[in-house]
C-alpha cells in the first residue's frame, strides 16, 4: 500500500503525479503479489512436468496424487488462473495511480479485494485436497516426491499471500477517498417557489405601476436668445426738387 501524506483516493495519491519504478515496486503490496505469482508458478508448473508418472501396472500416465487426475487438474486451473491474475493486477496497480475518477478506483480496489478472497478459499481447498490425497499415496515408488512436496507446501503459502492481499485490498476500500483536503463544491438548495434557476433568481422583484418622472428645467447662465424679426429695409425719403405745384 502507498502511504502519502496529501489527498489520497483508496490508497493512492490523486493523479496527476509521475510514476517511481522503485518506489511501486517496494511496496508491500506489490512484493506480496509477486510472491503469489511465484507460487502460483510453481504449484502448476510441478504438477505440469511431473505430476503424471506412468505405474507399473497401467501404461497411462496417472496423477501422483493417489492417482487423481481431479487433483491435479483442480491444482493446474488455479494455479493458472492466480498466474494470470496477479499479472493482470500488477498492471492495475500500475494503473490505478493514472485513475483521475474516483469511482473507476473503487471499481478496481473492489475487483482486487473479491478476487483475492475467493482465490484464497480456492487455494485452501486446493491446500486440503492436495494433502490429503498425498497422505493417502502409499505405493510412492518411482513417484516425485519432491514435486509433490513443493506442490502441497507452496499451495499452503499462496494461502497467506491471498489473505495478506485480501487484507490490504480491504483497507484499501475502507480507506476510501480522503476529501479531507480536497475541494468540494455544495449545491445550493433548490427552490421550488421561483420560476428561475437557484442561480439565476432575481435578488428582489416587486412589481409597481409605472410612474414617469419629471425633470425640472436646468438654470443657465447663458441668456436667453430671442428669435429676432426679420430685417426689413426703410425706404429712403423723397428728394426734396424745389418744385411747388401752380396754385389756381
Amino acid at each position: 500500500m502507498e502511504d502519502t501524506g496529501g489527498a489520497t483516493a483508496y490508497g493512492v495519491s490523486l493523479a496527476g503525479g509521475g510514476f517511481d519504478f522503485y518506489k511501486f515496486i517496494r511496496q508491500p503490496q506489490t512484493i506480496v503479489r509477486i510472491l503469489s505469482w511465484i507460487f502460483a508458478l510453481v504449484v502448476f508448473a510441478s504438477i505440469t512436468t511431473e505430476g503424471h508418472v506412468n505405474t507399473p501396472h497401467s501404461p497411462e500416465a496417472k496423477c501422483i496424487f493417489n492417482q487423481n487426475d481431479s487433483a491435479c487438474h483442480y491444482a493446474i486451473g488455479i494455479g493458472v488462473i492466480a498466474f494470470l491474475a496477479c499479472v493482470a493486477f500488477l498492471v492495475l496497480d500500475v494503473y490505478v495511480p493514472f485513475m483521475s475518477n474516483a469511482k473507476e478506483r473503487k471499481y478496481a480496489v473492489m475487483a482486487d479485494l473479491g478476487f483475492s478472497g475467493v482465490w484464497s478459499f480456492l487455494w485452501f481447498v486446493c491446500f486440503c485436497l492436495l494433502a490429503s490425497q498425498w497422505a493417502k499415496t502409499h505405493d510412492v515408488s518411482g513417484l516425485p516426491e519432491d514435486a509433490a512436496r513443493a506442490t502441497v507446501a507452496f499451495s499452503f503459502f499462496s494461502i497467506a499471500t491471498w489473505g495478506i492481499l485480501t487484507y490490504f485490498a480491504l483497507v484499501r476500500f475502507r480507506r476510501g477517498v480522503n476529501d479531507s483536503t480536497l475541494p468540494t463544491y455544495t449545491e445550493p438548495p433548490e427552490d421550488h417557489h421561483t420560476a428561475y434557476p437557484p442561480t439565476y433568481a432575481p435578488t428582489s422583484y416587486n412589481p409597481t405601476t409605472y410612474t414617469p418622472t419629471t425633470y425640472s428645467t436646468y438654470p443657465s447662465s447663458v441668456p436667453d436668445m430671442q428669435p429676432q424679426p426679420p430685417f426689413t429695409p426703410t425706404p429712403p425719403p423723397p428728394a426734396d426738387t424745389g418744385y411747388q405745384p401752380p396754385s389756381y
